[in-house]
């Protein structure tokens, strides 16, 4: 039986009135009559009875009425259930800075509305976390890159992402108005890990125009990256996000330096073919519109 039938002779019951019903439900009124017709015809009883102009249940629709309503309100906790998704695993990859600066308080309000789901976040490279979705490995992949145009993966873009060149408030290049990449020559850096995506464009334009560089220490952790710069051990590329508070308390500076060829996203990837259950949707609305409202209040700022 479709539950159609059944919400179409509740409201009649309800409005008393086909016409009435009708007009509630956007359908037209022989529609309607023929919905309850079937439900007669099934059951082998009459649903409703006129007096003059008045119409009301029989006893066995108002059995029926109780019956429906039951069913019904059992068919939308299912719905509510299984929208839920209350219980499972979610296999997330991303990068350090955007886990340490960027995506704890949107895994907290993940959790506030699925409490059940278990979140595995994974913390790797941009390359793996791409290979890791192509294998489904991964449902999600979070990370921080120029845009990615992938046969099986889909990228959703939530933002430009800002990467600031910073040294220490006494470095020499800090009086510059703008520097160039020419200027850069003979610099120490202090790097991330290799298979950094933004860390290996910066070395790439480097070498495009012919400009030395040392590398003084990498690190896996951009809280290093920060102590080493701050003392004077070299200079780094890094996302505006994870050096805020040290720009905002001058412990660092940011240098003025920019490039196309260093404009990155944050984004979200996903396998084309991965079906995106409710709470995998819901984690996207959280990320996209955290993305959305960060952006507008640095730019604001």
């Amino acid at each position: 039986m479709d539950l159609i039938y059944m919400k179409s002779f509740l409201e009649v019951a309800r409005c008393q009135s086909f016409t009435k019903a009708a007009e509630n439900l956007g359908y037209v009124q022989s529609s309607v009559t023929a919905q309850i017709q079937k439900l007669e015809s099934e059951y082998g009883v009459v649903l409703f009875e006129r007096f003059g102009r008045t119409m009301r249940l029989t006893s066995a629709g108002e059995q029926l009425r109780d019956t429906f309503v039951r069913i019904l309100e059992i068919y939308d906790d299912s719905k509510r259930l299984i929208a839920r998704q209350a219980k499972g695993n979610l296999e997330i990859g991303t990068i350090e800075s955007l886990m340490a600066f960027f995506l704890p308080p949107v895994f907290h309000r993940f959790l506030q509305s699925f409490p059940e789901i278990n979140l595995q976040v994974n913390e790797i490279n941009e390359a793996n976390i791409l290979q890791s979705i192509r294998s489904g490995l991964l449902d999600l992949g979070i990370l921080l890159d120029r845009p990615i145009v992938d046969d099986d993966i889909e990228s959703i873009a939530i933002r430009k992402e800002p990467l600031v060149l910073v040294a220490k408030p006494e470095h020499p290049l800090c009086s510059a108005d703008q520097v160039s990449i020419a200027e850069l020559d003979g610099q120490f850096l202090i790097v991330t890990e290799q298979g950094c995506t933004y860390r290996a464009a910066f070395e790439r334009l480097l070498g495009q125009h012919g400009v030395t560089y040392h590398i003084h220490h990498e690190f896996g952790s951009l809280e290093a990256i920060k102590q080493c710069v701050g003392y004077g051990l070299g200079i780094a590329l890094v996302p505006h996000i994870a050096v805020t508070r040290e720009l905002t308390d001058r412990r660092l500076v940011a240098l003025p330096f920019t490039h196309p060829d260093i404009t990155f996203f944050t984004q979200i990837v996903h396998h084309k073919k991965k079906w995106l259950n409710p709470a995998v949707r819901h984690l996207i609305e959280l990320l996209t519109e955290t993305g959305n409202t960060t952006l507008a209040s640095a730019q604001s700022s």
